[in-house]
């Protein structure tokens, strides 16, 4: 494929933007060559500015559930915008949201919109230290929970992509109350439980990991961490802004029927506009300002375009619910396909995938935390990435996160998908 525009879009943007892009993992770092720049997209497909039309297997990092320019999200967007953009004021849209997320997640009395992942888990965090009154926190190793200094200490995605898991600019003080224990592994958390008794507020944790590849608990994992939490008064912090009205209506807590304290949200739940939020008992959330001592505050959280692309995608996702049936098997066709093209050439491999998310691991062992994904063979991913490209088809341009496949595709779509690998498989031995 030709990409001449969009590489002179790269080098203009490099002028005026560090590194060309306003997100690491966009500038293809972990991949090599210059990133394409999108012109539009619409329905399962990207199109960039050389009008090369790929299908696309990120959706957005995941809010795409039901693919680009949904009809109902775009028209919901268009009438709201002509009612005016922001007004800093409360609206009735931003009740009718939080009810209808109320009632779809289980285990949360009370929601409170932000704008991104990142505030979301930020103020996760604060309110479970306020109302714990204690100040440690433990995270896991690959865990993404956005780029706020607690959580940037052996960070996932993109921080692992560029070889800074733990970023200049977070203090000693702040990397000394985030303890970091290992995916999977619940020896380790009760260590740090031990060492630290009694000064942990809270757990957070990617229930089902996408910053690492996508990653699965395993059995009795997350069971495991809720007794913890439970026999230590602690609180556990699920961050499902990738899972969170993706694998189930009500996320990882209905899927997998383990309670949460605190429930971060983002991605799907804004439609695709910039939404985070942050959900838990009563009891909990309201100890945050104006009710309780806990401030939190945002000019533009309850946006009303966000608000009106988000109620327009929960009400789709609520009552046509055939959705997440339909995204499983697709993303299972994928799986089955591209594990034979791999396993008749004789590439080594491991895929992991729950629901429409996955990910490809070019290693021998099992991938279940953040140390078993590190040994990927990263030339082959390369050569894969651009293999697929290519051919017409947008992977995600590193090893370290997941596909989140989108209802607009078709099983043509992964056809197509399954031949272009097999085209180029040998390549990968």
């Amino acid at each position: 494929m030709i990409y001449k525009r969009s590489s002179a879009l790269f080098d203009e943007a490099k002028k005026y933007i560090p590194g060309g892009v306003n997100s690491p993992v966009r500038a293809f770092n972990a991949v090599g060559g210059d990133p394409i720049f999108v012109k539009k997209a619409e329905g399962a497909y990207l199109y960039d500015e050389d009008d090369n039309k790929l299908i696309d297997y990120i959706s957005s990092w995941g809010p795409m559930i039901l693919g680009h320019a949904f009809p109902s999200v775009v028209d919901a967007v268009v009438k709201r915008t002509k009612l005016g953009t922001s007004y800093g004021i409360p609206t009735e849209l931003e009740t009718k949201i939080a009810k209808l997320a109320v009632e779809m997640v289980p285990n949360i009395d009370k929601i409170r919109f932000v704008n991104s992942g990142t505030e979301a888990c930020m103020s996760a965090v604060r309110l479970a230290r306020g109302y714990t009154g204690k100040d440690k926190i433990i995270k896991f190793a690959g865990c993404y929970h956005g780029h706020s200094d607690s959580f940037l200490i052996q960070a996932g995605s993109g921080a692992v992509t560029f070889g800074e898991p733990n970023s200049p600019g977070v203090t000693k003080g702040t990397a000394m109350d985030t303890l970091l224990a290992h995916y999977n592994d619940l020896e380790s958390v009760k260590t740090l439980i031990q060492e630290n008794h009694g000064d942990i507020a809270c757990i957070i944790i990617e229930p089902v990991a996408g910053n690492m590849g996508c990653i699965v608990p395993e059995e009795g994992f997350l069971e495991g961490l809720r007794q913890l939490c439970d026999e230590n008064n602690i609180l556990l912090i699920f961050d499902e802004v990738m899972t969170g009205f993706r694998l189930a209506p009500g996320g990882v807590q209905e899927l997998l029927g383990v309670r949460a304290d605190i429930v971060t949200f983002g991605k799907v739940i804004g439609g695709g506009l910039p939404v985070g939020a942050f959900a838990g008992k009563s009891e909990i959330m309201n100890h945050l300002a104006p009710d309780g001592p806990v401030y939190q505050a945002g000019t533009l959280s309850g946006n009303p375009l966000a608000m009106a692309a988000g109620y327009a995608m929960l009400t789709e996702l609520n009552t046509n619910r055939g959705i997440f049936e339909r995204l499983d098997k697709k993303t299972k066709t994928l799986h089955q396909g591209m594990k034979k093209v791999l396993e008749d050439a004789g590439v080594v491999h491991r895929i992991n995938r729950i629901g429409s998310m996955l990910s490809i691991h070019f290693c021998e062992n099992p991938v279940t935390d953040f140390k078993s994904a590190a040994h990927g063979n990263n030339d082959k991913f390369k050569t894969y990435f651009h293999g697929m490209l290519d051919r017409g088809v947008y992977m995600p341009p590193s090893a370290f996160e997941s596909y989140f496949l989108n209802d607009a595709l078709s099983y043509e779509d992964i056809d197509h998908t399954i031949k272009a690998l097999s085209e180029f498989v040998d390549e990968l031995k």
